[in-house]
């Protein structure tokens, strides 16, 4: 669910003037996932600009004391979420860990790393929300360790009905920055599509499993 509406649309432009959102209809990319997609989102790129990374970074953190009050500590999910929750920690003045997807094979074996007492309450920040799995894998960790899970806060999702499943089978609350609906609605606004490729990016978005380039 998006909080704040400009934010969104704010969001959306500055995902696309930096390329982190890479729109290419007529040249669909390939996931992990073997899926045919005409969007690729990688936020990450996000750190490398200091005033969209402050944006973000801001808005993300207003966010949270907003819906949340001030946890006791913010989560990141790594790897995409880690630069960006420690830096939405340190705004806030809170502590900081990360979540890995899979406890290391060596050393202490940890999954959570920093430091996490039970019952603590906890925000988890991820930075891109496509099916879900992975954010609720780090929920499912951080809940075994003990942390009250207050909300989960990311820069973007695609709006899957599984993530939509997902999130709802779980009881979690997922709150972003922008989502595929209002990236669509800016990028056809300013002209930064065609009717024709809106028209395609709408259908990937009905089916994105079985989608192929016509």
């Amino acid at each position: 669910m998006v909080l704040d509406k400009n934010a969104a649309k704010k969001t959306a432009e500055l995902l696309l003037q930096i390329n982190a959102i890479k729109l290419k209809p007529e040249n669909p990319f390939t996931w992990a996932s073997g899926w045919k997609s005409p969007i690729y989102c990688d936020n990450r790129i996000i750190l490398s600009y200091p005033m969209i990374r402050n944006f973000v970074r801001e808005e993300m953190a207003k966010q949270v004391e907003s819906l949340y009050g001030k946890p006791d500590v913010i989560a990141g999910v790594a790897t995409g979420a880690i630069g960006l929750g420690a830096l939405v920690a340190d705004y806030l003045g809170l502590p900081f860990i990360y979540v890995r997807p899979e406890p290391k094979s060596h050393g202490r074996q940890n999954q959570i790393e920093g430091f996490l007492e039970a019952n603590q309450s906890v925000v988890v920040i991820e930075d891109l929300i496509s099916t879900g799995k992975s954010s609720l894998n780090a929920v499912d960790a951080l809940e075994a360790a003990g942390a009250n899970i207050k909300g989960m806060l990311a820069i973007f999702t695609y709006g899957f009905d599984v993530a939509v499943t997902n999130f709802e089978q779980k009881e979690l609350e997922l709150h972003t920055l922008s989502d595929y609906g209002h990236l669509i609605d800016y990028a056809s606004e300013t002209g930064y599509i065609k009717e024709e490729q809106l028209n395609t990016l709408n259908e990937w978005r009905m089916n994105p499993a079985e989608w192929q380039q016509k």
